[in-house]
């Protein structure tokens, strides 16, 4: 049944609708349905958390990346947060299941439905092309959470350290379009983003990322409702860069396996396993990357 948005929250431009589920946050209305009320935490929890993880997409994007979106939540009788999958055909959308018995913990630790509104933000390619798609939303969505304070820089990278060896080519694995696994698609997708991240920033002097690309992409109206040829958005995304990162990443990461000497990458970065988690060690000589990677909530259009 539909309920009525009650929250507090006043930051990234975000104000109640008067129409039931509706919320606007970075200049756009999202429309939230819930198809039952036997959640334990009940609808204000519910729509606090697609406020929350639409504020993390909008402090990446500098604005929500599409006009209007929809999301349907789903109860599920075990778990937590699931099964988020989104669409772009009828308009910008995405279905998510959460468990009955989900706690505000689990709803304020979770990342998949901000993995799925960042989806919202780039076109629908073709399929061999998915690794971007996914990648995309894998590397971004951390970076995203810690800009609106649900993570540390420490967090993200200790993710990343933890999981990009997954989109590492294992024997016999061919280039992203042409290897469909689980870690090449999500992780393969991911390195690739953040090496475009990394290549971007030290050609720039890190006056800019792979943000300005996305953004840019964005903005000429690359998002999950329109189809693109995949090279149309990395020429958009080169350009708004000042530079060919993408398309030449692209060329050579595409039809053959790539190594990619993580540990070297980290050293470098300044991000040093502790036992426990990460240090991070600003002395690093691409420290000052590292930062403006997850610092980009400092500047505002």
């Amino acid at each position: 049944m539909l309920g009525r948005l009650l929250c507090t929250t006043a930051t990234m431009g975000l104000r109640a609708s008067s129409a039931s589920n509706r919320i606007m946050v970075g200049g756009s209305t999202i429309d939230i349905s819930i198809n039952s009320e036997q959640f334990d935490l009940g609808q204000t929890a519910l729509l606090d958390w697609v406020t929350r993880s639409a504020q993390a997409v909008t402090a990446y994007f500098g604005r929500f990346p599409v006009a209007h979106a929809r999301v349907h939540i789903t109860v599920s009788q075990h778990g937590r947060v699931s099964h988020g999958v989104s669409f772009g055909q009828g308009g910008a959308h995405c279905r998510i299941s959460v468990g009955q018995h989900a706690t505000l913990a689990d709803l304020y630790n979770d990342w998949e439905l901000t993995h799925e509104m960042i989806h919202f933000g780039f076109p629908s390619v073709e399929d061999r092309h998915h690794w971007i798609e996914e990648g995309i939303a894998t590397y971004v969505e951390p970076i995203a959470r810690a800009s609106v304070g649900i993570l540390s820089a420490e967090q993200v990278w200790g993710e990343m350290v933890r999981d990009m060896p997954q989109g590492l080519p294992q024997a016999g694995d061919l280039g992203l379009d042409h290897t469909h696994t689980w870690g090449r698609t999500y992780w393969g997708g991911a390195l690739f983003c953040l090496m475009a991240d990394v290549e971007i920033r030290k050609r720039t002097g890190n006056s800019k990322g792979l943000q300005d690309a996305l953004r840019a992409i964005n903005r000429a109206g690359g998002t999950i409702e329109a189809d693109w040829p995949l090279e149309r958005a990395f020429q958009i995304g080169d350009k708004a860069s000042d530079g060919g990162t993408l398309i030449t990443l692209y060329g050579q990461m595409s039809s053959k396996p790539v190594e990619v000497d993580l540990g070297h990458l980290w050293a470098q970065l300044g991000v040093r396993s502790d036992g426990q988690g990460v240090a991070l060690d600003d002395q690093a000589p691409l420290a000052a990357i590292r930062s403006g990677i997850c610092g980009f909530n400092k500047r505002r259009e």
